[in-house]
This record gives C-alpha cells, sequence and structure tokens, in this order.
C-alpha cells in the first residue's frame, strides 16, 4: 500500500475546526499557539469562537486551516506517525503550503506568515466586485477551456481548478466569468455558477500578488522537503527548494491541477490518500478522480486515535 497525504484548501473552513485536537493533544495545542505567536494575534480565537465571516476573509482563512492541517499532524505523531508514512505530499492551492510544511520546506511559524502575506496580496490584487469565480459542473475541462475562451472577449478568463473530471472552475473579470456561467450552460453543464468568494484567484488578474510572493519567498528558508511534494501548477513531484520556491510563485496566477496530480500519483502507485484537516472535500474529488484510491479522514481527535488501532 502507497500512501499519500493531502491537504485541503480554502472553502473547507468551519468556526470550531480542530479545537478537538488542541484539547485532546498538547502537541496539537502547542501548532495553534505557535501560528498565534507567529502572528501577533490570537487566529485561534477566531477559528474556535469567532464569526464566520471573519474566518472566511482570505487572509484568515489561509493561515487557519494550515493551522488545522498542521495540528491534525502533530496529533498523527502523538500516535507514533509521521510525515514519512507517505510516499508524497499535496495540497490544493493554500493547502500547498500546508503540505510543504508538513514535509519541513517551511517552519510552521514561516508558513504562517507567508499565508497571511499570500492572503492579503491576494485579496488586495483585484478591487471587490470587479473580479469573480464561477464552478462549472458537467464539463470536460476541455469544454471549460473552451468556454473561458470564448468568454473573454479581450478580458481575463481562465481556468483556475481543475478539480475533478466533471468539476472545473474558471476565474477572471466579473463580467467575463458571467458570460462563461451563460455559454457553459448553452454547453450542457449541468450547474454553472458564480462562488462566493472575494477575489478571482489563480488567473492573470492575481500578477501584483504574485509579485509580492515572489518578494515573500525570496526571504525565507527553505529546507528540501522529508517527502516529495505534488505540486499544483505541474502536477507531478518535486524536491528542489529552488523550483519550489519558482511554482509557489507561479502557483499564484497558475492552474490548480488537482484532477492531474491525483491522477499522477495514482500511476505512482498510490492506492490510499489520508486528508488531513478541516472538511473531506478533497476526499470526494479524489473519489471522483480514481475509484481504485482509499480515502482517510484526519480531521478530529477520534480520526487521529483510531489510526494507532487501525
Amino acid at each position: 500500500m502507497t500512501i499519500a497525504f493531502v491537504y485541503p484548501g480554502q472553502g473547507a473552513q468551519t468556526i470550531g475546526m480542530g479545537r478537538d485536537l488542541a484539547d485532546a493533544y498538547p502537541a496539537a495545542k502547542a501548532v495553534f499557539d505557535e501560528v498565534d505567536e507567529a502572528l501577533g494575534e490570537k487566529l485561534s480565537q477566531l477559528i474556535w469562537e469567532g464569526d464566520a465571516e471573519e474566518l472566511t476573509l482570505t487572509q484568515n482563512a489561509q493561515p487557519a486551516l494550515m493551522a488545522t492541517s498542521m495540528a491534525a499532524m502533530a496529533a498523527l505523531k502523538a500516535e507514533g506517525v509521521t510525515v514519512d508514512k507517505a510516499a508524497y505530499v499535496a495540497g490544493h492551492s493554500l493547502g500547498e503550503y500546508a503540505a510543504l510544511c508538513a514535509a519541513g520546506t517551511f517552519s510552521l511559524a514561516d508558513t504562517a506568515r507567508l499565508l497571511r502575506i499570500r492572503g492579503r496580496a491576494m485579496q488586495a490584487a483585484v478591487p471587490v466586485g470587479q473580479g469573480a469565480m464561477a464552478a462549472l459542473l458537467g464539463l470536460s475541462f476541455e469544454q471549460a477551456e473552451a468556454v473561458a475562451a470564448e468568454a473573454a472577449q479581450g478580458e481575463v478568463c481562465q481556468v483556475a481548478n481543475q478539480n475533478d473530471p466533471a468539476q472545473n472552475v474558471v476565474s477572471g473579470s466579473k463580467a467575463a466569468v458571467e458570460r462563461a456561467i451563460d455559454l457553459a450552460k448553452a454547453a450542457g453543464a449541468k450547474r454553472a455558477l458564480l462562488l462566493p468568494v472575494s477575489a478571482p484567484f489563480h488567473c492573470a488578474l492575481m500578477a501584483p500578488a504574485a509579485e509580492e510572493m515572489a518578494g515573500a519567498l525570496a526571504d525565507v528558508t527553505m529546507n528540501a522537503p522529508a517527502v516529495p511534494v505534488v505540486a499544483n501548477v505541474v502536477a507531478e513531484a518535486v524536491t528542489d527548494p529552488e523550483q519550489i520556491r519558482k511554482l509557489l510563485i507561479e502557483q499564484v496566477t497558475g492552474q490548480v491541477r488537482w484532477m492531474s496530480s491525483v491522477e499522477w500519483m495514482g500511476a505512482q502507485g498510490v492506492t490510499e490518500v489520508w486528508e488531513i484537516g478541516a472538511g473531506k472535500a478533497l476526499s470526494g474529488m479524489i473519489r471522483r478522480i480514481n475509484k481504485e484510491i482509499t480515502c482517510v479522514n484526519i480531521g478530529t481527535a477520534a480520526d487521529a486515535a483510531a489510526v494507532k488501532t487501525a
């Protein structure tokens, strides 16, 4: 059995996530404490008792989801499971930072600070209301690409996320994305709907944020990952810190090739994937991509404790 660990992206956040991990495992509580210290604020309080809208703000959701994933990793470690149980690690968009933190490329404090910078930069790149993202359900990747190209009409409209065989996300200028919704429906999409996001992620409009991340990543210590990381933009494993740095900058404007990443891992013999952190969105995608892969969720104290008895 070959295992991969994967880490969720934005949209998985919920008030209260990770709290039972922190209550049950001192090492998990220490993760939240260290993230609070790195950011100079009580992010843990927002995660556990705060306002859902405030948690959903990109600058908060990104470090919060990473912290929850790392708390789950700390709980696993307390049960005797370390990252080297996995042949590969991967994450969906911001989840790639969690994967890199788990693999030791970044320290926990640096990861928290990088994601705070990334969240703020992505939010600031496009004035609110000028960009949008839409999920196109029931169209192939090739159909989604054709829809995006036709909808652009001189504006930005790109496939941002290639999630699974029937779910792609387009991102860009609001008017162009709205045109894409109409074109997708005409092309036979089961559903095409605007997503409740505050900015058009993973498209050319994010260029100012990519520039800011280039500066932030240039100043951070990076180690070779203990486990190869399957990078979003190339959908294959990378281990060289300089290449990882370059790909993380590209990722801001580039496509999250999640389906291709899962297919690549399957081709390398991965038969089981552990989704580590909040929610089960990635497991759902993975089952639709490759029915031969078993999914395990590690998001609660009970999940971590169950590993010991498995």
